[in-house]
């Protein structure tokens, strides 16, 4: 047996066409199969999933149909190598066309195109957009929620504070209502060193002649300037009687002129004026009560600035020809005769007049309301 023929029994199969068969172009005329040189044996070259036999051995028969790398086909002669003696050609496309069958063989059924892959991302996408959409919404209803609920909250407590500003300011009120009260209290609280300083500057010494006795400022200043006082007529008796109708208003070191200007000798008043200015006191608009505490301030035996203090004993009405008088147990002498009875309010209640013979602690001064009903000069 030929060596050619030996390897198209181990090739098997129908030859392989040429490349320029294969490509469609013209071939080389078909001639001889050059063998390998004789006393050589030729292996085929390893192809990737083939075995290699040993050398000699006989090598497995290729399936029919298979083609034969490099050696006889079964329908015609081995066809020559074009890459030279003993070796074999690369792979080539089986015979039948661009379409990769070989004869017989039926074409693979169709199968369909899986999903791209490429569709798949945006359809997960799609999902995870909505899935973050919904929990934003989720996110969005809780915060709107909260914020509600803060909002309530707010809304709550501006009440409350409303609430307990107003309460506050309430009791701010009854607290300023009541602090006013109590100033008023402490200011209607008995304080004879208070009321002593207050009254002071307003009190004199008046020398009528051979007589001393006192007088105060009262009342607005008069129509010409000057100040208004009153005393009582039995101090400046003695001066009117004479048809005198000046007198002198000492303090301390200063003396100043005054004028008596009109008396009433029922009820004991001399009016008097000055042209220098002074602070004229005020007239209680109340009647005094009994125990109403009272300063009464003159200048008994001559001296001047003098402070005694006591209560109203009684109001007495007057009866037949004796005039009202206020009585009281504070201490007078001469010479406190014209001077004021004050009470808590710094108020003049009533002029110190006279006091009871052979006895302590009766005082009497006429009202207030009889000298400025008399006078209208209050």
């Amino acid at each position: 047996m030929a060596v050619g023929d030996g390897l198209s029994e181990v090739r098997g199969g129908s030859g392989i066409d040429p490349p320029d068969a294969v490509r469609g172009g013209p071939g080389p005329t078909p001639g001889p199969t050059p063998g390998p040189t004789p006393g050589t044996t030729w292996s085929p070259p390893l192809q990737p999933g083939r075995s290699s036999a040993a050398p000699g051995a006989p090598a497995a028969a290729a399936p029919p149909g298979a083609p034969a790398y490099g050696g006889p086909t079964a329908s015609g002669p081995t066809q020559p190598s074009v890459l030279g003696p003993g070796v074999a050609p690369p792979f080539m496309p089986p015979p039948g066309g661009p379409t990769g069958l070989w004869p017989g063989a039926q074409p693979a059924p169709v199968q369909p195109a899986p999903a791209s892959a490429s569709r798949r991302p945006g359809r997960f996408g799609r999902v995870a957009v909505l899935l973050v959409v919904a929990a934003l919404l989720v996110v969005t209803g809780v915060q709107a929620y909260q914020i509600h609920q803060l909002t309530d909250r707010l809304a709550d407590t501006d009440r409350r504070l409303g609430a307990e500003q107003q309460e506050s300011q309430t009791r701010l009120d009854g607290l300023e209502a009541r602090a006013t009260d109590l100033e008023v209290e402490i200011g209607a609280a008995f304080d004879p060193e208070a009321i002593a300083a207050a009254v002071l500057p307003s009190v004199f010494r008046v020398r009528a002649g051979q007589h001393t006795g006192s007088a105060f400022a009262v009342g607005e200043p008069a129509a010409s300037g000057g100040t208004n006082l009153f005393t009582n007529f039995h101090v400046v008796e003695e001066v009117w009687e004479e048809g005198d109708r000046r007198v002198f208003l000492e303090r301390t070191d200063q003396r100043f002129p005054a004028t008596i200007v009109e008396v009433d000798e029922d009820n004991d008043l001399a009016h008097l004026q000055t042209t220098s200015t002074f602070t004229g006191l005020v007239a209680a608009p109340a009647a005094v009560k009994s125990g109403q505490q009272i300063v009464v301030v003159g200048a008994p035996l001559g001296l001047e600035d003098s402070v005694t203090t006591g209560v109203v004993s009684a109001f007495r009405e007057s009866k037949g020809s004796d005039p009202s008088a206020i009585q009281f147990d504070a201490p007078i002498n001469p010479g406190n005769s014209g001077g004021p009875v004050i009470n808590g309010e710094r108020q003049v209640v009533g002029i110190a007049t006279a006091k009871a013979r052979d006895a302590e602690g009766i005082g009497l001064a006429v009202p207030i309301a009889t000298a400025c009903d008399g006078f209208e000069i209050c």
